[in-house]
């Protein structure tokens, strides 16, 4: 059911845990699954220096925060925008409809933090 990039980034997820100083930071949750995710950037002259995530739920929500914050780092903001739901499930090998939502999570609190950042 998962890929093998799902099951990498689950079982070694890269860039979990608070960020100091962050720029911005932002909560998401799924009120249908109960999956939490906060995502945090620090942000320097326009660019995504660093990005981390804390997670509470399952496998494909844990996998896509952490391939979205290695996505994000050393990422322009602006670039940053174009970054969905769909490409964080191409980019992890795809994703059936039944963990979709894990993508959905994650692109939503970029969304969240975007609009906080300038």
């Amino acid at each position: 059911m998962y890929s093998e990039s799902v099951l990498e980034h689950f079982r070694n997820p890269r860039n979990a845990g608070k960020l100091a100083n962050a720029s911005a930071e932002v909560q998401a949750a799924n009120p249908v699954c109960g999956d939490i995710l906060e995502l945090a950037v620090r942000t320097e002259n326009g660019a995504i220096v660093e990005a981390r995530f804390l997670c509470r739920g399952c496998t494909t929500a844990i996998a896509c925060a952490s391939f979205l914050t290695e996505r994000l780092t050393g990422c322009a903001v602006s670039e940053a925008r174009s970054i969905s739901a769909e490409s964080i499930s191409k980019g992890l090998g795809g994703l059936p409809p039944a963990t979709f939502h894990g993508a959905q999570l994650a692109a939503e609190a970029l969304s969240l933090l975007l609009a906080k950042l300038p």
